[in-house]
């Protein structure tokens, strides 16, 4: 992983925690029920989930209470804008952008000597069945103060009132709950402490939950797309939901979101496509031999991908380039079937998001096109960087490199 990190590509955009801030995200543990870190120092992201106590605790997801309620830290308003490294719905980082969007200025202010436990709430308590996803439709974002100060200030105000009230100024009782909660808690007059919950509407979604699973609303009917092959087994089962089931590899499902209009196939754009070139390359890679020219270089330069790519078996070489083969004899002979030339795999890859969906829709389907065929590098580093960082330490370094270089390129782009 060291090249990623030097690239800026893996565990950056963190934010550092040590001191008493470290003590500070121990409380906020001990609030959710968690064991504190035995860490000294540590980084968390946007949503306060830490990399490194993830690897203490052996559990991806720590923080949250079980599938069905997830939650956050907010420690510092450093993590505003820091990206998510796990989120546990596709949903989470829109969550805590809206957060930080709408109370900005009261988490400068209450970071300064507490912090924030964000509660997550779907109003489910726990998941039993696939089918509980369904029900998602307002999430709500509550908020609990490290040792509640907005209940502090409350009883701070009034304990002024009383003080202010009649002959109560002289009254030793009422001036010694005063100065106790003030050299406890500081002067909290004027503070912005009180955070009113926010609600959000969802539409589809991925969650982590149930072994992973696409919860897909915007066509003709409701999907549900399971990465787990036992779950999807025991959902279809039932006959009481009137929801379409699919496992993630099942070939029929790519022409059922077509029919739904979640995506589009038209093969010859795509083809014209930077990632459809990455595509091709990965391809090209997974089947590279070793020759006197290192990957990256082969990679880069037209002549050498073409001389080695001719020294690969044919039906290599046919299913690297099968999707040209195919549109230059169609040009003669308009019988000609794709499948006859292009395996189905690939013929998946040729698939985008329609063209009607709203950004945040594309990127949902990016996703599943993702997890389906994960033979785009960026694309993958882009939208499952779980399973990114899981394949990359089985590729050649020098294969390392160019994915690296085209991340970095693409992500410059994109930035613009």
């Amino acid at each position: 992983m060291e090249k990623l990190k030097a690239a800026g590509l893996f565990g950056g955009a963190l934010v550092q925690l040590s001191g008493s801030l470290a003590s500070r995200y121990n409380e906020c543990l001990a609030l959710l029920g968690v064991s504190p870190t035995k860490l000294k120092s540590f980084t968390i992201d946007g949503m306060g989930w830490s990399p490194e106590i993830s690897e203490e605790k052996k559990e991806a997801y720590y923080l949250n209470t079980g599938d069905a309620n997830v939650n956050a830290v907010i420690i510092s308003p450093d993590q505003k804008g820091k990206p998510l490294h796990m989120p546990f719905h596709s949903f989470d980082r829109d969550v805590i952008e809206t957060v930080f969007k709408a109370y900005h200025r009261e988490i400068r202010d209450i970071t300064k000597d507490s912090a924030l436990v964000l509660h997550i709430d779907q109003q489910i308590d726990a998941f039993f069945e696939p089918f509980d996803l369904l029900r998602y439709d307002t999430i709500e974002v509550s908020f609990v103060l490290l040792n509640q100060l907005d209940k502090k200030q409350m009883e701070q105000e009034a304990f002024i009132n009383l003080f202010q009230r009649d002959n109560n100024f002289i009254d030793r009782e009422v001036h010694q709950q005063l100065l106790t909660s003030a050299k406890t808690y500081g002067d909290l007059r004027g503070r912005k402490l009180r955070l009113d919950p926010i609600k959000l509407k969802t539409t589809s979604f991925y969650t982590n939950a149930f072994g992973g699973v696409f919860v897909l609303k915007e066509g003709l009917k409701e999907l549900l797309v399971f990465e787990d092959e036992k779950v999807f087994k025991n959902a279809i089962s039932d006959t009481t939901h009137d929801v379409l089931l699919f496992h993630k590899s099942h070939t029929e499902l790519l022409e059922i979101l077509v029919t739904h209009l979640l995506l589009d196939k038209d093969f010859k754009k795509a083809m014209k496509s930077s990632r459809y070139e990455r595509i091709k390359k990965h391809i090209f890679a997974e089947n590279f031999k070793k020759t006197e020219h290192p990957l990256a270089e082969v990679l880069e330069s037209h002549f050498l991908f073409k001389r080695y790519l001719n020294q690969l078996p044919v039906e290599i070489q046919k299913k690297i380039s099968g999707a040209e083969l195919y549109f230059q004899k169609l040009i003669l002979d308009k019988t000609l079937k794709i499948k006859d030339f292009v395996t189905d795999d690939y013929i998946t890859l040729l698939h985008e998001p329609h063209s009607s969906l709203r950004e945040e829709e594309k990127e949902l389907i990016w996703k599943l096109l993702v997890k389906i065929m994960p033979k785009d590098p960026v694309h993958l580093f882009w939208y499952d960087k779980a399973l990114f960082y899981q394949l990359y330490t089985s590729w050649d370094d020098s294969y390392k490199d160019w994915v690296i270089k085209e991340i970095l390129e693409n992500n410059k782009k994109y930035a613009v």
